[in-house]
């Protein structure tokens, strides 16, 4: 006998979709919307390029979010007074109701993933950093494959992308790059891949054929776009110029315009070369340091909050949040939330929505 849906499932569905309003702040977002709307009609508004696209970006993700709500909502009473109607005058045809109850739950399980994203920075753009670990040429491999990995998926998001640093690697691959993401919700998607990432594999490098296991860090935290209300002592900077280098030719300089700047207290290192000018490359890595020790000193106030997150695992060797298994069987899995994948080469190829997705829904 085929089961229906009941007026009991109908009813906590509708409930679930009054619950996101509330957890969504839907009426805030609205409020936003229409003050950024308003700004966005002052003529002066373009006169800052910059801050202009970071107000539409951010205005356009608090719609996506305002309006997926609306129509889960308009669905969700739909289904309902169909239901009641259907009961009355067409009992037999409640069937008829089970696809449209099914694509609702999608768009409460879509809504609930926005509400992952909701975090004052999640919908700003970010920088990534890659760094190979110890190995040579082995981890410099990785971590060239797992910069393409992230490329591809830039791709795949309709991100742009701009190199703003870069290290080869000593015969193969890279041992760093700084890159800037920019698309909706770029950092709150790739905050989920902080960590070290531990590839196990056949070496192409060793002619005796032997398995080799290499490590890359990923890091990533947003870009704040406008001044950072943040003091910073100059006694604690160490600023170093060098000569840019690049892939294939691209980024590299004859003089040393690239710029490296070293925060002593925190230990923190920002290095930029994307600009022939080493002023201009000063400048772009001052802003990405402010933004650095901006996110750095608020994920100190929030480890204070939560002692055990599962986001908070150390960026060192031993405590990888990823493995890439390519030998003795093919393997992809997160340590933090257990989500594998056999298909190997697919996430290398840019398919890593998922692990994003399961590790939002579950630690964050």
């Amino acid at each position: 006998m085929e089961e229906y849906i009941s007026k009991d499932e109908i009813e906590k569905v509708l409930h679930r979709i009054n619950d996101l309003k509330r957890l969504l702040e839907i009426d805030t977002k609205c409020d936003v919307v229409a003050q950024l709307t308003t700004e966005s009609q002052d003529p002066a508004f373009w006169n800052d390029t910059e801050r202009a696209q970071g107000v539409l970006q951010k205005m356009k993700g608090l719609k996506d979010v305002v309006e997926a709500w609306e129509k889960a909502a308009a669905e969700g009473d739909d289904i309902s007074e169909l239901y009641d109607m259907t009961v009355i005058e067409e009992p037999e045809a409640l069937s008829e109701l089970t696809p449209a109850y099914a694509s609702l739950l999608r768009d409460i399980q879509n809504l609930e993933f926005f509400l992952k994203m909701s975090g004052e920075d999640d919908n700003s753009n970010a920088i990534l950093t890659i760094h190979s670990g110890a190995g040579g040429t082995e981890s410099c491999d990785w971590a060239g494959m797992l910069h393409r990995m992230y490329e591809r998926w830039f791709e795949k998001k309709g991100f742009s992308v701009e190199m703003v640093e870069y290290q080869a690697g000593d015969g193969a691959g890279i041992k760093s790059v700084t890159l800037e993401v920019r698309g909706e919700y770029a950092y709150g998607h790739l905050k989920a891949e902080n960590g070290v990432h531990r590839l196990v594999r056949i070496s192409p490098f060793d002619s005796n054929a032997r398995r080799h296991t290499s490590f890359a860090s990923v890091y990533s935290y947003p870009v704040i776009e406008g001044d950072i209300d943040l003091d910073i002592n100059k006694g604690d900077l160490r600023i170093d110029t060098y000569r840019a280098s690049g892939a294939g030719g691209q980024h590299v300089n004859k003089t040393d315009s690239a710029v490296r700047i070293t925060h002593t207290e925190t230990g923190i290192v920002v290095q930029c070369q994307s600009q022939r000018s080493q002023i201009k490359n000063r400048e772009t890595a001052m802003k990405m340091l402010k933004a650095r020790l901006r996110h750095h000193y608020k994920e100190l106030e929030k480890a204070e909050l939560q002692d055990k997150m599962c986001e908070k695992k150390k960026i060192e060797w031993g405590s990888q949040i990823r493995s890439y298994v390519m030998h003795p069987y093919n393997m992809v899995k997160d340590h933090r939330t257990s989500y594998e994948t056999s298909n190997v080469e697919a996430v290398l190829d840019g398919s890593i929505d998922d692990f994003i997705e399961k590790y939002l829904l579950e630690c964050s």
